[in-house]
């Protein structure tokens, strides 16, 4: 349920003005430490969508555990598809 509450609150965030304040959600940026870019997949472990470079700052949706790790669902905060990253390679302090 709070995950649902989380993921609903950060919905109602960005849907509640074109100008949204992205500070007041969780913000993170990519920070990939093998030096290529981050794939975005559909699902956790699922087909690439595509990839996002390091310093690219994203908004989480959610977040799975799958096989004892942590994926989250993002949306870039410029412009970008909606997809799943390995969350070791965000950043979020």
């Amino acid at each position: 349920m709070k995950k649902l509450m989380v993921t609903m609150f950060t919905a109602f965030a960005l849907a509640g003005s074109a100008h949204a304040d992205v500070s007041k959600v969780n913000t993170c940026v990519v920070a990939d430490p093998t030096g290529t870019p981050l794939n975005v997949r559909n699902r956790p472990n699922g087909t690439i969508l595509g990839a996002l470079h390091n310093d690219t700052r994203v908004i989480i949706l959610d977040a799975a555990l799958v096989s004892g790790k942590v994926w989250s669902k993002i949306v870039p905060v410029e412009a970008g598809k909606v997809g799943w990253v390995f969350s070791s390679f965000l950043d979020c302090a």
